[in-house]
């Protein structure tokens, strides 16, 4: 499945590319994600956690940074993982690209995802709307990480806080209700005559 979002940083091009340079960095940035050991060559290993609900996805596998283009500001990320208790799997390809918006920066980011299991009953619809909530708080975390480093704070120490369900299932549920009723009270087209 194809996911795409985007979000704005309020920092020039340039100084959000040089922050993806630090995949540490950048993992801390997104909600649940933790990156346990640098495999090196761009090789990482790492766990990602959500909850949604009842269910609880953990799942550990690896990341490798498989293009990394300085010129078109442009990364692309491969991983793979299995549930660390159940039977699910769980791969993407992620690629974020960035452009200059105004005086600030527009992220890209295009999600080829699959996964089998408890994550995959929850279907397109959920699964988008999980995304886009959790890129919306890794825009925050990014911006506020960057904002630290300007200050002199160490950003690594800080750690993303896991995907909480129930905050994360009921702002997604919202956008899911709000696609319904945008449906059911558009317009209908008008028949001729």
């Amino acid at each position: 499945m194809l996911i795409k979002n985007d979000f704005e940083v309020a920092q020039p091009v340039d100084k959000v590319w040089r922050f993806f340079d630090d995949i540490p960095r950048v993992a801390a940035c997104l909600p649940g994600a933790e990156l346990t050991d640098d495999l090196g060559n761009e090789q990482y290993k790492g766990r990602v956690s959500v909850r949604m609900g009842p269910v609880s996805l953990r799942f550990a596998g690896t990341a490798d940074i498989t293009e990394r283009d300085d010129t078109a500001k442009r990364i692309v990320v491969t991983a793979a993982g299995a549930e660390e208790k159940g039977k699910g799997q769980a791969s993407m390809v992620v690629t974020a690209t960035l452009v200059q918006a105004g005086a600030g920066t527009k992220v890209g980011v295009v999600q080829d995802l699959q996964v089998s299991g408890a994550a995959a009953q929850y279907g397109r619809g959920m699964i988008s709307d999980v995304t886009s909530v959790l890129m919306r708080n890794f825009a925050a975390n990014l911006q506020d990480s960057i904002t630290r480093a300007e200050r002199g704070e160490n950003p690594v120490a800080q750690h993303a806080a896991p995907a909480k369900g129930f905050t994360i299932g009921l702002q997604a549920t919202l956008m899911a209700l709000k696609r319904v009723f945008r449906r059911f009270f558009a317009p209908y087209p008008s028949t001729p005559s």
